[in-house]
């Protein structure tokens, strides 16, 4: 049985909503009321003194953290080891899954760029948690690698964890496969340091020449940058028509000069 017991309206307030949308049967008592049998975990607010009976154990909800405190509640009631892995399916839009032992406790698919952000935030205060990436889409990965900081990452070869998806499964092929990553023990790495292909090279101009307002493709100079990170395609388009526009600028002032001798 899981007791809410705290004079701390946010984290109450918290905790019950994140405890009624996981479907988590629970109890609220107000501390120094009686304590209800068969209790064995207890939810109070983080720095809160309220006296709990011997062998339930505590678990502290920080007012901004209700998910957090709730996920480590179910993990002591299911005897988790409560390690968080994150699994991470890289790509443009990577898929990004949250476990807690066993059990997905979040899951995300957002823009390459964002999800360094969402695996410090997933980690933060975290025992010993761990990311474990897939090694195929290697330029994202590599960046994504980069930017996650203070956390072991693992290198897993993802090699079959996309599953068959049937029908009304649209879209969920990347949060799947990163579940699947989150389960499989990889290598230990720090950095990944990619050398772009050709073919990679090619995409990312292709791309740039979509994006492009005067359907211009980047150098391949830009492009290389795009591939290691150190630019946006929209940044690299943007420094493209800059130099172009400089040139053209450059070479008008000199027809002028002529014209002037």
């Amino acid at each position: 049985m899981i007791v809410v017991a705290t004079e701390d309206f946010e984290v109450y307030h918290g905790v019950v909503n994140e405890l009624r949308d996981r479907g988590v049967a629970f109890t609220t008592i107000e501390p120094g009321e009686e304590w209800p049998d068969g209790a064995d975990v207890a939810v109070i607010a983080a720095g809160e003194s309220v006296e709990v009976p011997d062998g339930v154990d505590v678990v502290q909800a920080a007012p901004d953290a209700p998910r957090q405190a709730v996920e480590a509640v179910i993990s002591t009631l299911r005897g988790d080891d409560g390690r968080t892995v994150i699994g991470i399916d890289p790509g443009e839009r990577p898929g990004v899954a949250v476990l807690n032992g066993d059990m997905v406790v979040a899951a995300f698919q957002v823009p390459a760029a964002e999800a360094g952000e969402i695996v410090r935030e997933e980690v933060e205060d975290a025992v010993d948690p761990v990311v474990r990436i897939g090694d195929g889409a290697r330029l994202v990965g590599a960046r994504i690698i980069d930017d996650i900081r203070s956390v072991p990452v693992e290198l897993v070869d993802e090699t079959g964890t996309t599953p068959y998806l049937g029908s009304g499964t649209r879209g969920m092929g990347d949060v799947l496969a990163a579940v699947n990553i989150a389960r499989l023990d990889g290598e230990e790495i720090e950095s990944r340091t990619i050398e772009p292909t050709a073919g990679e090279l090619q995409k990312i101009k292709d791309r740039s020449r979509e994006e492009s307002d005067t359907n211009r493709a980047i150098s391949e100079g830009l492009a290389r940058k795009v591939a290691t990170g150190a630019l946006t395609v929209e940044e690299a388009l943007a420094e493209h028509d800059s130099d172009t526009a400089a040139g053209e600028g450059d070479e008008g002032g000199s027809d002028s000069d002529a014209a002037g001798e």
